[in-house]
């Protein structure tokens, strides 16, 4: 199994524990679609509870590996120039017709992902992804934001490097501070260790660190993170207890505020291949439920609702639904 980043080394229990809740929001619409020339738009449309609603245009334009294809060669010699990846040549020779050709061509070998969005917010987002194109298993990616109405700017650069047993980022914001935040996790034989820190360069001082440890199986997880320079303190476990059940607990304490420990449990039941239910309930008494059907090939309805348990006479339980569209 590859090395987690340092994020996701609770990523199984936190997906079980967060995702597909639908009560969040009142409603919420997602349309996806692809072209045949690697171009996927996305729209996302929100409503809160509050009354407040959203919304996001995004376009991504992902440079496939390329190739070139001949069909009707008779004798055909064909090398590829060591240390210069992506270049080639083919020397065809045909000898009933006494022609030869010489081709050198370059074929695209690395991966480049431009994505653009822009929200109702009247915010504009651009990402660059550039993939094994300096080093193998290296992510480097440019983000640019701009708000006109303000005419805010903002300038990152992050680097992503995996091997084996290593996992390790940086996150450099250009504008602000500027500010680095690194972090790295190393593995073995499914056992995890990873640390995280942010620098200010301009105060020329650490501004936080977090450090976690965690082990992962093919059926189950579990990881102990200490967070916020070391003060809040969490213990995640998930289990795939067959093809149809996963359950799922996350304990949270935070010694600068007392004893009091937050528990959250959750579990996942699959009720055939194309629906599934969640439920999950806190230490303060709040049950959340959800439901996830595939209507029809691309189309998914999701239905969420929580509830207080310590407080049924008030209007305080939620209720949400999600449509997705992916074509």
């Amino acid at each position: 199994m590859s090395v987690p980043a340092f994020a996701d080394i609770a990523k199984s229990s936190n997906d079980l524990l967060n995702k597909d809740f639908y009560h969040l929001s009142k409603a919420a619409l997602e349309v996806k679609s692809n072209t045949p020339n690697n171009v996927a738009f996305k729209v996302t449309g929100k409503s809160t509870h509050e009354g407040a609603t959203s919304g996001l245009l995004e376009a991504k334009y992902t440079d496939k590996p390329t190739g070139t294809y001949f069909s009707h060669l008779r004798i055909q010699a064909h090398s590829q120039f060591l240390g210069r990846e992506g270049q080639d040549f083919l020397l065809n020779i045909c000898p009933l017709s006494g022609q030869g050709q010489l081709l050198m061509f370059y074929r695209r070998a690395i991966g480049l992902t431009l994505t653009q969005s822009w929200n109702t917010a009247n915010a504009l987002d651009t990402k660059i992804e550039l993939k094994d194109a300096i080093a193998k298993g290296l992510k480097a990616e440019v983000l640019g934001s701009f708000l006109p109405a303000t005419q805010a700017k903002g300038a990152k650069f992050n680097l992503h490097f995996q091997q084996a047993n290593f996992h390790g980022r940086a996150f450099f914001d250009l504008l602000k501070g500027p500010t680095a935040n690194v972090d790295a996790v190393i593995g073995q034989d499914g056992f995890l260790a990873g640390a995280a820190a942010g620098y200010d360069v301009q105060k020329a001082a650490i501004t936080n660190y977090s450090a976690a440890i965690g082990y992962t199986a093919p059926q189950y997880t579990a990881s102990i993170t200490a967070a916020n320079n070391l003060s809040v303190f969490s213990a995640s476990y998930y289990h795939k207890v067959n093809s149809q059940v996963e359950a799922g607990a996350k304990a949270t304490w935070d010694s600068k505020s007392g004893n009091q420990v937050g528990l959250e449990v959750a579990s996942k039941y699959r009720l055939d291949p194309v629906s599934f239910a969640k439920v999950k309930i806190n230490d303060r008494g709040v049950a959340a439920l959800a439901y996830n059907v595939l209507l029809r090939p691309g189309v998914t309805l999701g239905l969420g609702a929580s509830l207080d348990t310590q407080k049924l006479d008030q209007a305080t339980h939620k209720i949400g639904a999600s449509f997705t569209f992916d074509s």
